[in-house]
């Protein structure tokens, strides 16, 4: 009786979230309650995770430099983390929500995430970064306003939508962990789903959007989906790109967009077409065989069935790289955007360090592994910054297992273990990432944006830095890497935690294509890391332990 009343209290907290305004920056306080529950996204009723009953789960819409404090609830059968993709976590690597920075939320208790956009703008969403569990729903849209104070370049719009797009499996995750668990791969996409829904596209829809003629509005474009790159466009419309994982851009006009997985990109539509409906289309990319879905737009006051031909989408990989060399940083642009040792100017500063990435695949024990540098990373029991702070580090990983410029022999044999580079603060480094195969990767750091300056065709060598785009790269926190081609990126590691570096690959992922990236205070001052907080979950060796010594004041 005691739970249902919980439950009860937690449900009508969720319902009306409340807002304290304190002198420094708001306070917004959320409670999300996970539980399971049944819908039927490609008509096939199975098992979800819902937030507060919602599928996919709230959006958050928050405004730089607030502060986002939600209290989750798990009320599944498993352990359960969220983490805020994109979401920077200055000196607090301790809400980050994944394994390798976090005990996980056990069943029937709950966690509550404090966390602030600091200096931050633009589109994100979070998901569920515990086994599968993204393969069954938890994510939704997080979006960080500019403030009031800082203008942005374009006008306001009349209103802002989020569009979910991924691709989708009718298997339970449970089903899709014994896949994986067992050597297999997930196979191929059942569908796509827009914002959780699937369009029959005859017409019948409900529309997810409605539009007013003549009106501008802001269309955030993620893909939360597993492993499949997708393509995005609307009948008879253009999206003007204004802004990329936390970055505005230069503004040109686009007929579709690729989005690789884990990516997000902020659009403005103009309703500047004859009032009636249109279909949103989103499509499989680098697929032997096309996956398509469809949303339903409406203008208001319009009269007409959305046609049913459908805009083509783009063939190949190549129409996706001359996309991806499109898009520029907005230098000009006022935004709340961090600027480590004068990093505007990224392309004048001494790289100090450079780390190739190489993913392969292959067997250990008869079973599929992923891995990065020859090293497949597996979470130990002790998050890999618990072990860290409690000084215990030496009995849960080693640091560097892996060279910085593996050999192919030190690739082609996998071991499973953490793998963890040791990353000096402040120093500026170049980070390859080398893709042998034949798929599309996409890669995603924590806690950071960086500059992608290339990606091309063959391996990377140094004379390729000639080829880098040293004056405008978007600054962003993923990068896409095409068969047998190569992605540098640099960037600045200011920013003191355990930071991963993953496959937004969820299968790839999960079978260990990803490390994290140790950076640590000189000074242990709260000048460069927070404290682990007092409400911190402890678990593995460090369960029940005294918290260190807490660092000095700045």
């Amino acid at each position: 009786m005691r739970g249902v009343k919980l439950l009860a209290a937690c449900l009508y907290l969720a319902a009306a979230a409340t807002v304290v305004v304190r002198a420094e920056d708001p306070y917004f306080h959320h409670v999300w309650n996970v539980t399971y529950g049944t819908v039927s996204p490609l008509g096939v009723p199975q098992q979800v995770i819902l937030i507060n009953g919602q599928f996919p789960g709230p959006n958050i819409n928050s405004t730089s430099n607030n502060n986002i404090i939600i209290n989750v609830f798990n009320n599944l059968d498993e352990p359960f983390l969220i983490t805020w993709n994109g979401i920077q976590h200055r000196k607090n690597c301790w809400q980050d929500g994944t394994p390798g920075t976090m005990c996980p939320i056990m069943p029937g208790t709950n966690f509550t995430y404090k966390f602030q956009p600091k200096d931050q703008i633009g589109s994100y969403f979070y998901y569920p970064s515990t086994a599968l569990h993204r393969s069954a729903g938890g994510f939704g849209g997080l979006r960080v306003n500019s403030r009031l104070l800082i203008p942005v370049p374009y006008a306001d719009p009349e209103d802002d939508y989020t569009v979910l797009i991924g691709d989708w499996y009718t298997k339970s995750h449970t089903q899709l962990k014994k896949f994986l668990d067992g050597g297999r791969t997930l196979g191929r996409p059942d569908g796509i789903l827009i914002n959780g829904k699937s369009g029959k596209g005859d017409g019948s829809d409900a529309p997810l959007f409605n539009l007013k003629p003549g009106k501008t509005y802001r269309v955030r474009i993620c893909n939360v989906g597993l492993k499949t790159s997708l393509n995005f466009r609307i009948q008879n419309h253009k999206l003007k790109l204004v802004e990329m994982e936390g970055s505005h851009v230069l503004q040109n006009d686009y007929d579709s967009l690729d989005v690789h997985v884990g990516q997000c990109y902020g659009t403005i539509l103009t309703a500047n077409q004859e009032a009636k409906d249109y279909y949103m289309v989103a499509s499989s990319r680098f697929l032997k065989s096309v996956i398509t879905t469809t949303g339903l737009l409406r203008y208001e006051g319009g009269k007409g069935p959305a046609s049913s031909q459908l805009p083509a989408g783009p063939v190949g990989w190549a129409w996706s790289l001359n996309q991806f060399r499109s898009f520029r940083w907005n230098l000009t642009a006022s935004a709340a955007r961090p600027n480590p040792q004068g990093s505007y100017h990224y392309g004048k500063i001494n790289i100090t360090r450079t780390i190739k990435l190489v993913n392969t695949q292959g067997k250990v024990d008869g079973k599929l592994r992923y891995a990065l540098n020859g090293v497949s990373h597996t979470d130990p029991e002790t998050p890999l910054k618990l072990a860290e702070y409690f000084g215990i580090a030496d009995k849960v990983f080693k640091y560097d297992t892996i060279t910085d410029n593996p050999t192919p022999e030190q690739t082609k044999n996998i071991k499973i273990e953490p793998n963890v580079l040791n990353i000096t603060h402040r120093n500026f480094i170049e980070v390859v990432f080398e893709n042998h195969e034949k798929s599309v990767q996409s890669w995603h750091l924590d806690g950071y944006s960086f500059f992608a300056v290339a990606v091309e065709p063959g391996t990377w060598t140094p004379e390729k830095r000639k080829n880098y785009n040293l004056l405008d790269a978007v600054s962003r926190h993923t990068v896409q890497v095409y068969p047998k081609c190569w992605a540098a990126i640099l960037l600045t590691f200011d920013n003191c935690g355990m930071w991963n570096i993953r496959s937004e690959n969820t299968e790839r992922r999960y079978l260990g294509q990803q490390l994290y990236a140790s950076v640590l205070s000189p000074e242990k001052s709260l000048r460069d890391e927070y404290n682990m907080p007092e409400t911190s979950l402890q678990c593995g060796l460090v369960k029940g332990k005294p918290k260190p010594n807490p660092y000095a004041g700045a």
